[in-house]
């Protein structure tokens, strides 16, 4: 189980255990963390999932692929060297105090 937490951008910040196999999108999907609306349900198609990772954060995180490379390019809100789709950040143990700040939009 991880503990990560969600920041809008308002500045609220919501703090969730979440269990593995689950995804950080997941994770705030089954906890009612608004802000993450995963349209395509967690297959990296549509770029609702949108997070930036906090640029303080050391926890290891797997490698973009391609096709989150490339949904990355049109998400509703710019794109940053820290940003990831959260359905493609499976949790593990070693995600446990992973900060994501959320966009102003999703779609």
């Amino acid at each position: 189980m991880a503990k990560i937490t969600y920041q809008h951008p308002n500045g609220t910040i919501t703090v969730v255990d979440v269990q593995a196999p689950n995804t950080v999108m997941r994770g705030a999907k089954l906890n009612n963390v608004d802000g993450i609306e995963a349209q395509c349900g967690g297959s990296a198609q549509c770029g609702t999932c949108h997070v930036y990772i906090d640029e303080a954060s050391t926890v290891p995180l797997p490698p973009m692929d391609e096709v989150e490379d490339d949904v990355l390019y049109g998400t509703a809100c710019p794109r940053r060297e820290n940003s990831r789709l959260s359905c493609q950040l499976p949790v593990t143990d070693d995600l446990d105090g992973l900060l994501v700040h959320l966009p102003e939009a999703q779609s």
